[in-house]
């Protein structure tokens, strides 16, 4: 198992190495001048190249790079161009905001949606299974934005029972802000219900058909042993995955959400900086939302190794 975990921790560090030098050579190619965009379009161009040489930004790419990776890594996320302040405190604010609200998503999708796959697989092919996996189908295809304004429509304009922007009074409680992040939480909900759900579900059909569950059924374990203990280890394996594969979406990709009800989150942060120009803000979010991917995927592949005995006993091989 260590072997195992061995590759995928040198696996994921190849890949954030890639998404280091994609993201700062998709930086360099946005249209605009950095300089242009601070100062203003009347600004002397005198002025404007003065600033960015001070920026570094006039310098060879390889020597961009090269001091900005090496800055990251001793923990210098560099000074944003715009607010001409470090860069770390603002994407550490703005994760930890994303991270609350994918913390609420979570805790209301995960348990909700494997709940709703593993009723669906043990009335297979029922009205019941059709009836949750054609409603979770069909709401995962609907983008957040209009769920989103359905659901301001519904519980903040007519019925007012949640307010419709989430940014929460300063100093609030941790229950008040929980109140405020309801309602953006549930678009997220009902986009990922149907993913979750329809894994959770795949794996519960196979796991009941398998050689196991057979056996188990025909020792006479009760029903009841035999899905806790066989068939729902094996079956949420393939959720397991999934689960931590959208956790890179939730803490990162959820602009229209934060957008939508004024959220101070990590991808509003980005769509900000790359509308600025502001290179160390954006390299840093990014680069920061890859980190928070790869060290959710690295926790799923420990659980899965650790479910699933075939890659403990291939390991001590």
């Amino acid at each position: 198992m260590l072997s195992f975990l061995t590759r995928r921790l040198a696996l994921s560090l190849v890949t954030l190495f890639l998404l280091s030098v994609m993201v700062f050579l998709g930086g360099q190619v946005l249209p605009g001048n950095v300089g242009r965009a601070i100062l203003g379009p009347f600004a002397d161009q005198r002025a404007v190249d003065a600033l960015n040489h001070s920026l570094g930004v006039d310098r060879p790419l390889l020597v961009q790079y090269g001091s900005w990776i090496w800055n990251f890594l001793h923990g210098d996320m560099g000074t944003s161009y715009v607010f001409r302040a470090p860069v770390a405190p603002f994407v550490i604010e703005a994760l930890g905001n994303s991270m609350k609200l994918a913390l609420v998503a979570f805790v209301l999708v995960v348990p909700i949606g494997i709940l709703g796959g593993v009723i669906a697989a043990l009335n297979f092919n029922r009205p019941l299974d059709r009836i949750i996996s054609l409603g979770g189908l069909s709401v995962t295809v609907l983008p957040e934005f209009v769920t989103g304004i359905i659901l301001i429509l519904i519980f903040g304009v007519w019925l007012r029972w949640l307010p419709i922007a989430a940014a929460w009074p300063k100093g609030a409680g941790v229950f008040t802000q929980l109140y405020y992040l309801i309602l953006p939480s549930l678009p997220l909900f009902l986009v990922l219900f149907g993913y979750i759900a329809r894994m959770a579900r795949s794996g519960m059909i196979e796991a009941l058909d398998s050689d196991y569950t057979r056996t188990a059924v025909l020792k006479g374990l009760p029903w009841r042993t035999v899905i806790w203990r066989h068939v729902l280890r094996n079956a949420l394996l393939p959720t397991i995955t999934v689960i931590a594969t959208q956790t890179g979406y939730l803490i990162g990709g959820l602009v229209v959400i934060e957008t939508l009800f004024r959220y101070q989150g990590i991808g509003s942060l980005i769509f900000t900086a790359a509308r600025g120009k502001d290179f160390p803000m954006l390299e840093a979010g990014i680069l920061t939302i890859g980190i928070v991917y790869g060290v959710a995927t690295l926790i799923a592949d420990f659980l899965y190794s650790v479910l699933n005995p075939r890659i403990r006993l291939g390991a001590e091989q």
